[in-house]
């Protein structure tokens, strides 16, 4: 038997700028604050805290003074940076550039319709995640959430839409919604004019790119062991790729996950992840495969 890591696989640029800055930090001074987990797989943020990263959630920032705080990748509202300046607390800023930029564009888009009187601001992601949070906080809290064609119940298609997405959805499910409106929109007013609907792909396209690149991986092997953190948005859009294009492929989370039926009779194993999965770990999951199972 055979066992492949995706050479491609891995953490994106931002989790590895968020991960770096930490390090660095902690290298530094043995102690960091970082407002929720810092990339959404326990194994990894285990792995930090053994160096003396301390997780925090916003109800603790409202009680930390002259400290330092790690920002993620996943960016932060507009509140968060005020209660900062107000506790005297140094952000350590590790925004993913690509979320940060969508955070500039939602928000001024916001704006044009302010001025205008009129319009909505509609963000396909995941409610509650810590990246949509972000963007709805550049709305004052009026950008409306959409994940499933029953969310789109709360839109009034008589105005104009300014249709955004959290950056690590599907290309697919981002395409699909984007029909979705536009066929309420003509249904609703009887046509779709020019300004009746900005549509935003905000993906990010490292993230994106990797869909096809998961599909071709899959189908090239015959049992595909996918390792992500289950609160990764990324990861299970991902894994879904992979599912898809090849029914035996299998989600886990820690290696003590792994199950020994999936690998009867079996020639070839490929091994890939999230972009919130350390490569360590895929590591670890080859390493267990090759010595609890029959490897050629």
């Amino acid at each position: 038997m055979q066992v492949t890591i995706h050479a491609r696989s891995g953490f994106c640029f931002g989790v590895t700028y968020a991960i770096q800055h930490a390090e660095e930090e902690l290298e530094r001074s043995g102690e960091l604050y970082c407002l929720g987990d810092i990339v959404h797989n326990n194994m990894e943020v285990d792995r930090l805290k053994a160096k003396g990263l301390k997780i925090i959630n916003h109800d603790d920032l409202s009680k930390l003074k002259d400290c330092k705080v790690l920002i993620r990748a996943h960016g932060e509202p507009p509140s968060t940076y005020e209660l900062a300046i107000k506790n005297n607390i140094e952000l350590i800023d590790a925004s993913c550039p690509v979320v940060l930029k969508l955070q500039h564009r939602v928000h001024d888009s916001f704006d044009e319709i302010i001025e205008e009187g009129k319009g909505q601001i509609i963000i396909y992601g995941e409610k509650g995640h810590a990246e949509v949070n972000g963007l709805v906080g550049q709305t004052g809290g009026k950008a409306i959430v959409v994940k499933t064609e029953e969310d789109l119940e709360q839109i009034d298609f008589t105005k104009p839409v300014h249709f955004f997405s959290q950056t690590t959805k599907s290309t697919l499910g981002f395409q699909k919604m984007e029909q979705m409106i536009q066929e309420r929109i003509i249904k609703a007013k009887g046509s779709l004019e020019e300004n009746d609907f900005v549509a935003n792909d905000t993906l990010c396209r490292q993230v994106s790119n990797r869909e096809p690149q998961m599909r071709e991986f899959a189908s090239q092997h015959e049992v595909i062991v996918f390792v992500g953190g289950k609160k990764s948005s990324n990861g299970k859009a991902l894994y879904a790729a992979c599912k898809e294009a090849n029914d035996k492929s299998y989600f886990i989370s820690t290696v003590e996950e792994l199950d020994p039926t999936w690998f009867n009779q079996v020639n070839t194993v490929g091994i890939c992840g999230a972009t919130s999965t350390p490569f360590w770990l895929m590591k670890d999951v080859k390493k267990a495969i090759e010595e609890k199972f029959e490897v050629a």
